[in-house]
């Protein structure tokens, strides 16, 4: 899959989903950062970016409804099993349930994931795009994790 050339981010096998917990379980053991992230709800649409610095890799939650994800930057991102892709400059890609991508910056790159939604809290909107909102960066660093 050459995602520059098709803008879909497929919803990913449960070993593919697997090997990113695997991976997340690594992390755990590596020195974490903050990363820069902001929320913004406009016109029944919510989006949240973040910026993972080069050089560091950063895992996503189980996402459970279609997004779209624009990419700017310089990175790899794990796709499936088999299949691993590198980004260079900006993409807006469609993103599928049940995928759950992991990212190696090669240099300072944002990621920005937005969808419709009725949520006037950032709390309501990670709730309805995922289960897994205790690993998401706006809880993990409210707790100091």
């Amino acid at each position: 899959m050459n995602l520059s050339n098709e803008h879909v981010l497929s919803a990913m096998t449960p070993e593919a989903v697997a090997n990113v917990r695997s991976l997340e379980s690594e992390l755990l053991n590596m020195p974490n950062i903050r990363l820069p992230m902001w929320h913004l709800f406009h016109v029944g649409t919510y989006s949240r970016t973040a910026m993972i610095p080069a050089g560091c890799v950063a895992t996503g939650a189980l996402i459970k409804i279609p997004t779209l994800l624009i990419v700017s930057g310089h990175v790899s991102v794990y796709v499936d099993d088999s299949h691993v892709t590198e980004l260079t400059g900006y993409h807006v890609l469609a993103g599928f349930a049940g995928r759950k991508q992991a990212f190696l910056a090669h240099s300072n790159t944002y990621l920005t994931m937005l969808f419709p939604t009725q949520a006037q809290t950032v709390n309501d909107a990670e709730r309805e795009f995922t289960d897994e909102t205790d690993l998401l960066l706006t809880n993990r660093q409210k707790s100091g994790l």
